[in-house]
């Protein structure tokens, strides 16, 4: 999509009556971001190897290699889907939790994106949550405009540095922190492959 007018775009705090469609952004942008992960993590040599050892073992007890070979995958899939989905981000919206939300609002009525703030263990650093476009806006700008707004705010309110935890399937988003001045600075790993970034930003 090419860029927005700028003029027409906005970013305001989140109004009760829009909380459905941030909602439903969110979980649009998380799912997409689920099965690329899901399988980024499935296809990594240490993954693949586990996977083969026990559907080797549940072959002497099922008698059937079919089901030996899909049943491990399968259990696992479900179980990464369970630990990616007790996400606290999918679960604020909705619950009367709106403090510290904004949205991207394009034409004054259409919401395009949304981005949050939360406090961390340090008292100078504020983490960036919940930063999602609609797909129907992405690539035009929305993301840019909300990362500025937010980092903006954060300075305002005296916070010295900005983190961010992405996975490393969001290329688009880990593209626009890269280019907006974030570095990496950690993540978590699965079996020695990293699969969630953490990105700071000094303001």
């Amino acid at each position: 999509m090419p860029l927005l007018d700028e003029s027409q775009l906005s970013v305001r705090e989140i109004r009760e009556d829009e909380q459905q469609i941030v909602l439903e952004i969110l979980k649009e942008g998380f799912k997409d971001m689920e099965n690329r992960l899901i399988l980024y993590i499935l296809t990594r040599p240490p993954t693949l190897l586990l996977l083969a050892v026990v559907s080797s073992g549940l072959r002497f007890l099922l008698h059937s290699f079919l089901v030996a070979l899909l049943l491990p995958v399968l259990f696992a899939v479900a179980a990464l889907k369970l630990v990616l989905w007790r996400s606290p981000d999918l679960h604020h919206i909705g619950s009367g939790s709106q403090q510290n939300l904004w949205v991207a609002v394009y034409s004054r009525e259409d919401v395009c994106g949304c981005v949050a703030l939360e406090p961390t263990a340090e008292p100078t650093v504020v983490e960036l949550r919940r930063l999602a476009v609609s797909r129907w806006y992405r690539r035009s700008g929305v993301g840019t405009a909300l990362l500025h707004f937010i980092e903006e705010k954060a300075q305002r309110e005296g916070f010295t540095a900005v983190v961010i935890h992405i996975s490393v399937m969001a290329t688009a988003a880990v593209a626009l922190l890269e280019k907006s001045g974030y570095i990496t600075s950690g993540g978590r790993d699965w079996l020695g492959y990293t699969v969630v970034q953490k990105f700071r930003k000094v303001l």
